[in-house]
């Protein structure tokens, strides 16, 4: 009895560890089998939009240099740097004393004139002189009137008033500086209109034109130097009509209104022009991998089979890819384990439809 009692608790514990380790090799397989299902997902097809980005200069529809149009010695200065000038408002005068004189010596010509033709024809009147001797009085009146209008327009130079509302910029002259025809005074932008330039690359204005646009009319907006974006939006006006040999780029012109006069003429800026995608093919970029700078995804082929696939990236947006060739509609891609699994291994996977991947993408890009 004694011999028998030890070889039956042996079995019992045999028995006891078997079923140990049964139940050990059964959650470990499970949990293997847990850790090989994936999720994944198939392409995404809807029309798409990116802004592209282009370095742009800043200009004021109207910008001129203010010129003093008469010689002279600067003799008052009512406006100042950085002023918002109205139409007509008075800027500079030059000592009129010369113009004055000139204006006084061309009346009192003028009147002398008259009293000399006044008295031609009163003679010609009772045919003591000739028609041909009025004539000639007349038309040294005319040009005595001429020489009097002359010397008034001179004496209106030397009052230089804004031809239009703009901002000035630098004075370039100071009180008493001895001025010549055409000196420049300072400058004038008015800045109530934008003209804002931006440079295109020929392949994309070459897009532009297969797609039978040419972007005349189209809306874009512009960034700031600080980041923001203006408050008001522009419409592409014209575009000009060379390339840039060098850079192989060509010029658009997009018009802004600029009501509050933010912006200055001669400042930077980003024209942000959206690119248009009809039905593009957008998958995320978390389900790609690169390899000697080629793009991959993982498809689960109808064996559910790991397949490793090259695709073409045309174009990127937050957190997803537009893909140009190299996949179908219905192709499942993998999102999760990319680097967990192998070309030609058996998988399972949680196929998730695009829509709902792509609005949890966005939820974790806003974060």
């Amino acid at each position: 009895m004694m011999t028998k009692l030890p070889v039956a608790l042996g079995l019992i514990a045999a028995l006891l560890l078997s079923g140990c380790h049964t139940k050990a090799d059964t959650e470990a397989h499970g949990a293997h089998e847990a850790a090989s299902k994936y999720a994944a997902t198939t392409p995404l097809r809807e029309d798409t939009s990116i802004m592209k980005d282009y370095v742009c200069q800043i200009q004021a529809i109207r910008h001129i240099e203010v010129r003093s149009l008469e010689k002279g010695y600067l003799q008052s200065i009512f406006v100042d740097e950085g002023q918002l000038i109205k139409k007509g408002q008075p800027m500079f005068k030059i000592m009129p004393n010369i113009y004055q004189a000139e204006l006084l010596k061309a009346q009192a010509e003028a009147q002398n004139t008259n009293i000399e033709y006044l008295n031609t024809k009163g003679l010609a009147d009772e045919n003591i002189v000739s028609p041909n001797e009025l004539a000639l009085a007349k038309a040294k009146l005319d040009k005595a009137k001429a020489e009097v209008k002359m010397a008034e327009t001179r004496l209106g130079f030397t009052d230089i008033k804004a031809p239009f509302e703009g901002i000035m910029d630098h004075l370039a002259v100071r009180i008493g500086s001895l001025l010549d025809e055409g000196a420049v005074l300072t400058t004038l932008s008015d800045v109530s209109q934008l003209w804002v330039y931006f440079n295109v690359p020929e392949a994309q204005y070459l897009n532009f034109k297969t797609q039978k646009k040419d972007k005349i009319g189209e809306e874009v907006q512009l960034r700031m130097a600080d980041g923001e974006i203006f408050n008001q939006k522009g419409v592409i006006e014209a575009i000009v009509g060379d390339f840039h040999n060098s850079s192989g780029n060509i010029q658009f012109r997009a018009l802004f209104a600029n009501p509050e006069k933010i912006l200055r003429h001669g400042e930077t800026g980003t024209i942000l022009l959206a690119k248009l995608y009809p039905k593009a093919m957008l998958i995320p970029q978390k389900a790609t991998f690169e390899i000697m700078d080629k793009t991959y995804v993982y498809v689960i082929n109808k064996e559910d089979k790991v397949e490793q696939r090259l695709i073409h990236v045309e174009a990127e947006l937050p957190q997803l890819f537009i893909v140009k060739d190299g996949l179908k509609e219905t192709d499942r891609i993998l999102l999760e384990g990319i680097r967990k699994v192998h070309p030609g291994e058996k998988v399972q996977i949680d196929l998730r439809p695009p829509q709902k991947v792509r609005s949890e993408l966005n939820k974790l890009h806003t974060e």
